[in-house]
This record gives C-alpha cells, sequence and structure tokens, in this order.
C-alpha cells in the first residue's frame, strides 16, 4: 500500500480528497493536515511515500514547506493539489521536484489518473532498481511512467461532451464569488454560449450546479449558476 499524507488547510476539502483517494486501489491515506507544520510533523514521523499539497496554507506555501523538505534531506514524493494556477508557482514546484500539478476543482478521473501513474512509477524505478541497470532505456522507462493519458470523458458524460470542458466549466463557477449566466460563463472560458449552456444544464442536472433564477424589468427570467461543493 502507498501511505498518504492529504494536506489542505479546509477541513471539508481535505475530507473530500482523502475519499477520492480511499477510492483508488492500492492507496490509503494514512493522515490528515490542515497546516504546513502539521504536515511537516507528519512527514518527520516516517511512513509518508506521497504527500497531496495545497499551495495555500495559513502558516506557509506548500512549495515553502517542500522546499523545507528538501533541506532536511526528506525526498518524500509531493503531488501539487491547489487552486494556484500561475505559471510562477507551477515553475516552482517543478524545480522542487513536484510529480504532478492538479489545479482545483478537478474530478475523481483527474486524480485516479495521477496516481495511478505514480503507482506505475513505482512500479518501474523498483523493477529497474533491483537489476541495478541505469542505461538509457531503464532511464527512459522510469521517466515515461510519469505520463498521463488524456482523461478519458467520464461515463456520466453525455455524448459530445468531454471532461476537460467540463472541468473547466466547474473551474469558473468554483471561483467565481457569485452566481454567472451562460453569456458569463461563455465569456470566461472561451467557449460559444450555446455550449456553455449545455454543459451548465448538465452539471446542474448532475447535481453540480445550483440554478437560480434572475427576474428584470421584462421578459424572460435570467439562468444564474453556482458551484456547488461535493
Amino acid at each position: 500500500m502507498i501511505d498518504v499524507l492529504v494536506v489542505d488547510d479546509d477541513y471539508r476539502v481535505a475530507e473530500i480528497n482523502a475519499k477520492y483517494v480511499g477510492k483508488v486501489p492500492g492507496f490509503r491515506v494514512s493522515a490528515r493536515a490542515h497546516s504546513a507544520a502539521q504536515a511537516l510533523t507528519t512527514v518527520q514521523r516516517g511512513g509518508i511515500d506521497l504527500v497531496l499539497l495545497d499551495h495555500y496554507l495559513p502558516d506557509r506555501t506548500g512549495l515553502e514547506l517542500v522546499h523545507r523538505l528538501r533541506d532536511q534531506g526528506i525526498g518524500t514524493d509531493v503531488i501539487m493539489i491547489t487552486a494556484a494556477g500561475d505559471v510562477a508557482t507551477v515553475q516552482q514546484a517543478m524545480r522542487l521536484g513536484a510529480l504532478h500539478y492538479l489545479v482545483k476543482p478537478f474530478t475523481f478521473v483527474a486524480l485516479r489518473s495521477r496516481l495511478d501513474s505514480y503507482a506505475a512509477l513505482r512500479r518501474t524505478v523498483d523493477r529497474v532498481g533491483g537489476r541495478g541497470v541505469t542505461g538509457q532505456e531503464q532511464v527512459d522507462r522510469i521517466f515515461g511512467a510519469l505520463r498521463t493519458t488524456p482523461t478519458p470523458a467520464s461515463p456520466g458524460l453525455p455524448s459530445g461532451h468531454s471532461e476537460p470542458t467540463s472541468e473547466l466549466v466547474c473551474r469558473v463557477l468554483h471561483r467565481a464569488d457569485r452566481p454567472l449566466s451562460a453569456h458569463e460563463v461563455a465569456a470566461r472560458t472561451g467557449l460559444s454560449r450555446s455550449t456553455a449552456q449545455r454543459y451548465l444544464r448538465h452539471l446542474e442536472q448532475a447535481g453540480r450546479l445550483r440554478l437560480s433564477l434572475k427576474y428584470g424589468d421584462t421578459g424572460r427570467p435570467e439562468h444564474r449558476y453556482a458551484w456547488v461543493a461535493p
């Protein structure tokens, strides 16, 4: 079993992520932490193979925590799971050795693909390391194990819908500070209004969005959508 530490300052999000991990064969959540200090103490005690790490923590950033771990010679593997999507943070995560970077909000399918590739990496390293061979073919095999295949469409998506587009719409609604109309979602995602409407309708029917009506002085009410936490 691969022992996982879930780190997120939001207790509810940490619980959701832990439940996701528990659904992936070969993985188990050994601990949860809600600050960098808690996470550091947990990793220092040992027994953690992988850290699912948020960047925005109350006492220091997730990447500052990774830097501290590396300074102490702790090479525990890290997958970033965060709302921080700026290029500078992503680059820094790569330089500190993060194996994957998953931007919130995400689906279970997206997380599972990263965990599956991580498990494949560990199996590959074990096989290659057992032979004591470090030729180019073996090195390529190790690096190739981390590649993830494009996320397939979820079985729950209607024909003509894609998981990446669904995630994009969810991300926009998740970050919005108020309910958005189909027109506003289209503007923020770059999708056409009709495409945005199709995805919004499906996501609302699936219970991932909440629909409300805004009535004006005349005409039909405007449909507005808000993110619903899983």
